[in-house]
């Protein structure tokens, strides 16, 4: 019984197998056909049209290839000047902490020490604008999704709104590439209030 249904599974083998080939056999023989029935000038403009593709391919890998090279060279240093503007926020909040010192306000100590300070924060500055970063201005202009982040609204009539008047945290730039946007406070008009309703009415009466 056994054998017998070896058998037969033998035979369903070898007949998918050949009907398989068969298959093969077949779409073959139809793009053979194909061929055939083409034209020696149709052939030639399938192989142009072919060239043409395959050409557009390469060079859209090749420009690919390019401009990743160019981004690796210009903005490679782009994550250590991200990480490098904390030691410029460091060296800004220790002097504030200093000079907000009670206990060595006013001192030459302080003098001293911020003088040391601004040294080390000029020179960390020129560094950056040598390798094309540069401080976003802030102060007195319009405000600017793109460059700066409205952290907080300060009433005056004084400004039209929308203008900065406090910066809380310096924004950077890396060529044309923003590193940080500029933490800042803006403008807003005083709202005038209505008038007290009895107020009103006593100015009617008088």
């Amino acid at each position: 019984m056994e054998k017998e249904k070896t058998e037969e599974q033998n035979i369903n083998i070898a007949e998918d197998s050949s009907n398989k080939d068969g298959d093969i056999q077949e779409t073959l023989n139809k793009e053979q056909e194909d061929v055939v029935d083409k034209s020696p000038e149709e052939k030639i403009l399938e192989l142009e049209e072919k060239i043409v593709r395959q050409y557009a391919e390469m060079e859209n890998q090749r420009r690919r290839y390019e401009k990743e090279k160019d981004d690796a060279f210009e903005y490679g240093g782009f994550s250590f000047a991200k990480e490098t503007l904390n030691l410029i926020d460091n060296l800004d909040r220790s002097k504030k902490t200093l000079e907000n010192d009670e206990s060595i306000k006013n001192t030459e100590a302080l003098k001293k020490i911020n003088n040391h300070l601004d040294i080390i924060y000029n020179d960390m500055i020129s560094i950056l604008k040598k390798n094309n970063i540069h401080q976003i201005e802030s102060i007195g202009k319009k405000l600017d999704p793109n460059l700066h982040q409205a952290m907080m609204e300060i009433e005056d009539n004084t400004k039209e709104s929308g203008i900065i008047l406090n910066e809380i945290q310096k924004g950077f730039m890396m060529k044309d590439r923003l590193l940080r946007p500029s933490l800042v406070g803006v403008s807003k008009k005083i709202e005038k209030k209505d008038q007290n309703p009895s107020e009103n009415k006593e100015k009617k009466s008088g």
